[in-house]
Order: structure tokens, then sequence, then C-alpha cells
């Protein structure tokens, strides 16, 4: 395949991987008030589009995809201030699933596809989680109300219940955020392990040469 095919057949694959993505994000088993959801995995196409095409091209369509997610995300921004709209912006959506794109980091570090592919999503998507914590500790815990705070957390952990301050926020966010995003990051690396192992030359193989 020269190099002009294989781009168009990249870009192809983007925009096919990115469709599926972002279909798969409205199915949504479990759904928060203030934003966040467990879907069905809608994750794992761009992950697996990095890990065939390479980091470049998967941070590519994670961009592509973080603004898809932003524009069916607009409402959640309502209400608030300028600054924080552009905070949740750049942590919550553009950098949030950007990084998705990472996930070929240990394509050819690691033999075996399947642990690869997996270890590189876990990494890509606790880094997500990483950003929606950083969000929701700077911005978003300043938005609610210390009891509402309070309330979520006493729901997990009964002996937190009583932080306030800065402590209030930072286990106020890892448990707001964590309470999706860990089920979810599960689901998808268990998922996502299965199908490279039992489907990965669908998958992961490089897009066939033409023949002669």
């Amino acid at each position: 395949m020269n190099t002009v095919s294989k781009r168009t057949f990249n870009l192809v694959l983007a925009g096919v991987m990115i469709a599926m993505g972002t279909a798969l994000g409205f199915v949504k088993p479990f759904e928060l008030p203030y934003g966040g959801a467990i879907t069905l995995c809608s994750m794992l196409p761009v992950m697996f589009f990095s890990y065939r095409c390479g980091l470049k091209w998967g941070l590519s369509a994670g961009l592509v995809f973080s603004v898809l997610q932003l524009l069916f995300g607009l409402d959640a921004l309502k209400g608030i201030s300028a600054m924080m709209v552009v905070g949740s912006i750049f942590l919550d959506y553009i950098l949030a699933f950007t990084v998705l794109g990472l996930a070929g980091m240990f394509r050819g570090k690691i033999k075996n596809d399947a642990a690869a592919f997996t270890l590189g999503s876990f990494v890509s998507m606790m880094l997500r989680y990483f950003c929606s914590f950083l969000s929701g500790w700077v911005l978003w815990a300043s938005f609610n109300e210390t009891a509402d705070m309070q309330g979520f957390i006493a729901t997990f952990f009964p002996a937190l219940g009583n932080l306030s301050g800065t402590a209030l926020a930072v286990v106020y966010s890892l448990v707001y955020n964590g309470s999706y995003m860990i089920p979810e990051i599960i689901l998808t690396c268990v998922v996502g392990f299965l199908l490279v192992q039992f489907a990965g030359k669908q998958i992961l193989d490089k897009a066939p040469e033409k023949s002669a």
C-alpha cells in the first residue's frame, strides 16, 4: 500500500472509529447528575485505532473525538463562569479524550498484543480519569454545596463524610469521577483484552496490500 492509499485508509478508519465511539457514548447504563457516565466501552474504538495506526494518528483521532464529546456535552457547561467553562473544556473534554490516542504506546514494546493494548488502554484511561479529577477538584468542587459533596462521599465511604476544605474537594473529585470511570476502565480493559486476544488479526493487522 502506497503512502496516499495508507493515509486515505487511516482517515476512513478514523472516521468510522470516531463515529462508533460517539454512538457507544450514548449508551449509558449509569449517569451522574453533574456529568460523567458509564458507557458501553465508548473509548475503545479510538484506542483500537491508536494501537493499529500509531500514536500520531491516534492523538489526532482522540482530538476529533474530544470535540464531538464537547459538542454533545455543552448543556453541562450552562450556568457556570467563563473561567470554569474554559477550564472544563480543556480538562473535561479536549485533554481528557485526546489522551485516549496514547493507547498504542506499548505496541512493539510488549510482544503480546493483547497485553500491550490492554496496558496502553489502561494508562490512557487513567490519564483521562486524572484530567477529570483535576477538573472536579480545581473547578467543580467550588460550584457544589459542601453538604452535597459530604453526602456523596458518605454514600461510598461513611468514615470520610465529615471532610471539609481542600481535603473534601480532593476526595469528592476522586470519588465522584471514580464512581463512573473505574467501572468503565475495568469493563473496557476486559472487553479490549478479549477482542484482541481472540480477534486480534482482524482488528490490528495493517490494511491489506493491493493484489497484483
